[in-house]
């Protein structure tokens, strides 16, 4: 690899997501389709560098504090392109297992005077044990902001973050769902290893196929001809909550590209009525180009924003549906593997704006339900307070609904294997190698 043109396109990915506040994904393919002289495993690198610095962030601005305060010095007193260069160097040292001359030859001459720092952060045994607030040890230990260590630390516990933290600090796996429209999973299988693609059946979802090495998948002929959908095994597990069958009519509050919706056509086997709904209408556009692929023809889509216009645009189906499904928007705490640089963009104030707006979808959408309908709340979320604290206060607020037990949303062998209460399912990356989803069930009486 030419380390020089590698080291270039990560500093300015980095510096754009650091200094600028741009979204890592954007960011990487903007500059990844300009550079078109780096080779694919070039590309690949840049893009592993960039995503691993980003998840060790704070572990590694932590080690290099302490390494320079050895010399009295300190990352502020730096130019800007040399921090940078520096994080870069003891990723790779941190996160790449590179030793530091290794690391800094790699990282260019502007490093070269602060290879003491790089030993000191390859040896961090030598720096001691820093003293002061537990909650600024923790993040310092799991590259987390403090916030977020110490609100998972008083949800979880400090063992148990230290643990999900490990997980998210992980590449995510790539997982996609059979579209059972066209193939079953076991033929999927045999079709993705006729094209050399090295996969495994997942263990939770029945539909779902983990790729177990590095694969475009879009440029797969599967894929092409829509054989399959990436979506994380918890989002697959989901649409299973949902009990979709066909026949019936079912509402995608929140639908967004797409990904749950079209699993719930499969499962009704395009028979029925099935409606995406979302606040913003161009969000449903890629959906559609999504559902011509997969031969999904029971879907239609709708825009339904804030207010007197969206309440109307559902009037048609109040009472009608048979199964509501609320992803709800959120804070996203549960898929900061695939969205590192998230966790240095939010805050807690951020974060305590969602639970409003999730009660106030609820509120909107629960009225579609017919009797006996089926309404599942759902979050790409690590939080309590987008998840139970919501589901307590809707239900309590709506005692014409009963719970669902996991147990009959999944199964019960299923519910067991990820940990499932009586009401709702917490799946975390570390015990359940999904992303972080939460799950809960409610029934109109």
């Amino acid at each position: 690899m030419r380390a020089e043109l590698v080291r270039m396109a990560v500093m300015e990915i980095y510096e754009q997501v650091r200094r600028e506040g741009a979204r890592a994904d954007q960011s990487l393919q903007r500059v990844l389709r300009r550079e078109k002289r780096l080779r694919s495993v070039e590309r690949r690198a840049v893009s592993d560098a960039v995503y691993g610095l980003l998840r060790l962030q704070g572990r590694v601005d932590h080690l290099l504090g302490r390494a320079l305060l050895t010399r009295k010095s300190s990352m502020d007193r730096l130019a800007t392109p040399t921090q940078h260069l520096l994080r870069y160097a003891a990723y790779l040292i941190v996160g790449d297992q590179q030793s530091a001359a290794s690391a800094a030859g790699l990282a260019g001459l502007e490093v070269a005077p602060y290879l003491w720092a790089l030993e000191l952060v390859a040896q961090p045994v030598e720096l001691g044990i820093p003293e002061g607030d537990v909650n600024d040890a923790l993040a310092a230990e799991t590259s987390l902001p403090r916030w977020l260590a110490k609100l998972w630390s008083d949800q979880l516990g400090a063992p148990e973050t230290r643990k999900l933290a490990a997980a998210i600090n992980q590449r995510a796996p790539l997982t996609v769902r059979a579209n059972l429209l066209k193939n079953t999973r076991d033929e999927l299988v045999r079709t993705l290893a006729g094209e050399d693609a090295r996969v495994e059946p997942t263990k939770l979802s029945p539909w779902g196929v983990t790729f177990t090495g590095r694969t475009n998948v879009f440029a797969l002929k599967a894929f092409k001809a829509g054989l399959f959908e990436v979506q994380d095994e918890g989002s697959q597990l989901i649409a299973l909550a949902c009990g979709a069958r066909p026949g019936q009519i079912v509402v995608d509050a929140c639908a967004g590209a797409g990904g749950k919706t079209l699993a719930l056509a499969m499962e009704m086997n395009n028979k029925g009525r099935l409606v995406a709904c979302d606040r913003d209408a161009r969000r449903l556009v890629e959906m559609k180009v999504r559902a011509r692929r997969a031969g999904v023809h029971n879907c239609e889509s709708r825009g339904v924003p804030e207010g007197a216009v969206g309440e109307a645009r559902i009037e048609d189906l109040a009472g009608q549906a048979d199964v509501v499904l609320i992803d709800a928007p959120c804070s996203g705490l549960g898929a900061l593997r695939r969205n590192p640089d998230a966790r240095w963009r939010l805050n807690m104030d951020e974060v305590n704006i969602f639970p409003p707006r999730q009660r106030e979808i609820l509120e909107r959408y629960v009225r579609l339900l017919k009797p006996s309908g089926r309404l599942i709340y759902a979050t790409c979320s690590i939080n309590r307070g987008e998840n139970q604290d919501v589901r307590a206060a809707f239900a309590e607020a709506h005692p014409e609904l009963v719970p669902i037990p996991p147990a009959e949303l999944l199964g019960a062998p299923l519910a067991a294997s990820v940990a499932a209460t009586e009401v709702d399912v917490q799946l975390l990356p570390h015990r359940d190698t999904t992303d972080g989803f939460y799950i809960a069930g409610l029934r109109r009486g």
